[in-house]
């Protein structure tokens, strides 16, 4: 049993399911099933409850699952803190963006950075919002731009910047004649959404069943863009925010804002809080605000 292993039970246990959890693992329900297996087989002892309604925690495996953070953080701090070291040796910044954030910040800014510090190698990769957390809790990257605040711990958080969550519809839909829409204008609604992977599907499922209702989901993807295009062909109804809808704007799509809102897209720039400044990090976090400030103040055009 390896520390990476216990890290795969603690997604089951938080999204009690296997199947939910080898989801968010990006690996088959049956591989994942068989690591708890061999876990159990390893410690001689029974972890999950398995029944036809799901999974739940026998008293070995919620005793295992209550100290899993005295193993894997301190593991993870430490990991952590030789992947800064390394990398501020050799002069790099490992960049894990969510999606959509490039777009905001613009390529020519990483571009740019590079031009200015080609001493600095600067690369990313881009995921879902709630992996992008993920994988810099477990010590990925050291600089990462995500969607919503985060609480992880030994990180800082610096705001960047927030868009209004509205309500896309069609011209030729009912709802185009509202001035404002309410979250409750979505029950009955085809809607098409990203995924659970995405802050935005978290916060208007929430708001949904807060408002007593399950949203009726049509479709759910990994980016806006094909929301969009369900939406142009009045498929249904998404959700989106000004600067994507202004990047892919077409006279057939109106965006209404809720009137019980209003609801954010935040994002934010996290670095590690690590014992070594890193140079380079102040650097590129210099860089980036600076771009922002000068895209508010029109001074580069986005």
């Amino acid at each position: 049993m390896n520390l990476k292993e216990l890290e795969y039970y603690r997604m089951v246990c938080k999204h009690k399911s296997i199947t939910k959890a080898a989801h968010a693992l990006y690996m088959t329900p049956q591989g994942l099933s068989k690591i708890i297996k061999n876990m159990e087989n390893e410690l001689g002892a029974t972890l999950l409850n398995r029944t036809a309604a799901g999974i739940s925690l026998t008293a070995s495996g919620e005793y295992l699952y209550r100290h899993l953070p005295e193993v894997l953080e301190p593991y993870q701090q430490i990991c952590s803190e030789i992947r800064c070291i390394e990398q501020q040796e050799n002069h790099e910044i490992d960049l894990l963006s969510a999606y959509g954030i490039l777009r905001l910040v613009t390529p020519e800014c990483l571009a740019d950075f590079r031009q200015k510090y080609p001493e600095i190698t600067l690369t990313y990769r881009e995921f879902p919002d709630r992996q992008v957390e993920r994988l810099f809790r477990e010590g990925e990257g050291n600089v990462a731009f995500i969607v919503g605040n985060s609480s992880l711990r030994h990180l800082d958080a610096t705001f960047m910047e927030k868009f209004e969550i509205k309500l896309l519809v069609n011209r030729q839909h009912p709802l185009a004649c509202k001035e404002k829409a309410s979250i409750r204008d979505l029950e009955g609604e085809k809607l098409y959404i990203e995924s659970s992977e995405f802050h935005i599907h978290q916060l208007i499922m929430e708001k949904c069943r807060q408002a007593g209702f399950e949203p009726q989901i049509a479709f759910e993807t990994s980016g806006f863009s094909l929301c969009h295009k369900m939406v142009q062909q009045n498929k249904g109804v998404s959700v989106t925010v000004d600067f994507i809808f202004e990047d892919m704007s077409q006279s057939d799509l109106v965006m209404l804002p809720f009137e019980d809102g209003p609801y954010y897209w935040e994002t934010y720039m996290l670095t590690r809080n690590g014992s070594t400044p890193n140079p380079d990090i102040r650097l590129f976090h210099n860089h980036v605000m600076k771009w922002l400030k000068d895209i508010v103040e029109k001074n580069i055009v986005r």
